[in-house]
């Protein structure tokens, strides 16, 4: 199989509208979720990972410690095999999981040659997002802000955006191969980051991305 294009973020950041518009430009993804996401992907491996490793299936509190991260044996055959049995034939194929980047040296391990597309957004509209969210949970208790060091929900997740970004300087200064994209710039009619990235993974450009990215992307949008 070829090398994967991995796309990952901050939840709440845009990862599944620049996800939706990699798939439109033909790459392969499996059997995916409304949010772009591989359902067995998820479900046999990253999911059992993560409670392993004793943290959020979420993604959100508490998190992995990628200096202390179990091996994840098999990671690559096991990614592999699901996408074959899924139709996966030849070509570029994606995966999109705002959760590895919080596991990255795994993927990493699996995965040497992967192109990685880090999603980013404002912290603050990232904050916004998730105080908003209905299933962005973790912070509404209060132990968990005192844990983090925050003074109410706004705070906590400002930690929350913070290991992220600590997390993508960590890929990039391990010389991971990254490009990094905000969506944003999209609500305004520029497309012409997205569709360098494109180009970088060796897909060709679909049109068909403005009408779903004007269809998709945040009510800032209308």
């Amino acid at each position: 199989m070829d090398s994967p294009i991995l796309i990952t973020g901050c939840t709440r950041s845009g990862n599944t509208v620049v996800a939706g518009m990699v798939e439109l430009c033909k790459a392969f993804t499996g059997n995916n979720s409304k949010m772009r996401e591989n359902l067995r992907i998820r479900d046999e491996i990253i999911h059992p990972y993560l409670n392993s490793l004793g943290v959020d299936l979420l993604g959100q509190y508490p998190l992995p410690d990628t200096n202390n991260l179990k091996p994840l044996e098999g990671l690559k055959e096991r990614v592999e095999k699901i996408f074959i049995e899924e139709g996966y034939k030849k070509g570029k194929w994606m995966l999109k999981d705002s959760k590895m980047g919080l596991i990255w040296p795994v993927w990493n391990d699996a995965f040497p040659n992967a192109k990685w597309i880090i999603v980013r957004r404002k912290t603050s509209d990232i904050i916004l997002s998730c105080v908003k969210t209905g299933f962005m949970r973790a912070f509404k208790d209060v132990r968990n802000q005192i844990k983090v060091g925050g003074h109410g929900e706004k705070e906590a997740w400002l930690w929350w955006v913070h290991q992220h970004l600590q997390r993508f300087i960590e890929m990039i200064e391990a010389g991971l191969n990254c490009k990094v994209i905000w969506p944003e710039r999209m609500v305004n009619g520029d497309y012409e980051q997205m569709k360098e990235i494109i180009e970088w993974t060796g897909l060709k450009w679909n049109p068909e991305c403005i009408d779903f990215v004007n269809s998709k992307l945040w009510k800032s949008k209308k």
